[in-house]
């Protein structure tokens, strides 16, 4: 047990919908709003109020910004990913390699220039962030996944990372601020 006091393999994440934390297991997929069984209380309620107070939160979810990075992006999933299902579509059953492929294309027309990752996020990304031009707000180390947080922080303010792969699917990262 680490200090969250969640079981091994357990850990909190934000919700990039409702802006709350809740509860994933990377190997099993499994995510939760209450906590896992065998979770230590005491040490989740001075984990949780260290790290995901509201106190420490602005309505934005922003705190005063010291070490958060603001991003968008543009999400294709597929029937592997962690919930393939999205606002675009009731049951996605398109393979990795399928979503590969227009991820690539979207890839290719935001280098060219002829779009950009906001305006496509709008119409072709399967994370409820479309409509917000895919813009996931400010976070920091720890609030998403591992994957997505390490391309996200390598990136400098304008940059557009390549495919990033998550339990959640393929994306395309912009940098904001």
């Amino acid at each position: 047990m680490d200090e969250s006091g969640l079981p091994p393999g357990w850990e909190v994440r934000r919700s990039n919908t409702k802006n709350l934390p809740y509860y994933f297991c990377p190997e099993t997929k499994e995510s939760r709003w209450e906590p896992p069984a065998d979770t230590d209380p005491e040490k989740l309620k001075v984990y949780m109020a260290k790290f995901h107070s509201s106190k420490n939160l602005n309505s934005d979810g922003a705190g005063n910004h010291d070490g958060k990075i603001r991003c968008a992006h543009l999400l294709i999933k597929h029937y592997g990913s962690r919930r393939p299902a999205s606002w675009r579509e009731a049951k996605i059953t398109r393979t990795k390699e399928e979503a590969m492929s227009i991820l690539l294309a979207h890839e290719a027309r935001i280098r060219a220039g002829t779009t950009s990752l906001g305006d496509l996020a709008i119409t072709e990304s399967d994370c409820s962030s479309a409509r917000k031009r895919g813009d996931l707000g400010f976070f920091g180390k720890g609030d998403m996944q591992k994957e997505f947080e390490d391309a996200a922080f390598a990136l400098k303010p304008g940059e557009v990372s390549h495919v990033v792969e998550t339990a959640s699917g393929l994306h395309l990262i912009e940098r904001l601020e």
